[in-house]
């Protein structure tokens, strides 16, 4: 059986160490893949239900409909999102003073 150098295992275990790190990054790149989804999901749901919740109490009466309107008028700018709240479709320039 050859003997193999002090060089060479230096060599190989180097070689060793750089896949390690590798499979390390891409653990460490999926975990924040996964969490950044998760984050994204949580977010997406704390607005859905915040968004029922005003639409359910102006359905009850407890926020005026022209309240809703005048919180969305000057942030809703693409014309079919106007169009779910029965906004004009005047453009966001010509509503600011």
């Amino acid at each position: 059986m050859p003997k193999v150098s002090e060089r060479e295992r230096i060599a190989a275990l180097e070689a060793k160490l750089k896949q390690l790190k590798v499979q390390q990054q891409r653990k460490e790149a999926r975990a924040r893949a996964i969490e950044g989804r998760r984050s994204r999901r949580e977010e997406m749901r704390r607005k859905f239900l915040a968004g029922a919740v005003v639409l359910a109490k102006v359905e009850a009466g407890e926020i005026e409909e022209s309240t809703l309107k005048q919180w969305m008028h000057p942030v809703l700018t693409k014309a079919e999102d106007r169009a779910l709240f029965d906004l004009s479709s005047t453009s966001v320039m010509e509503r600011q003073p």
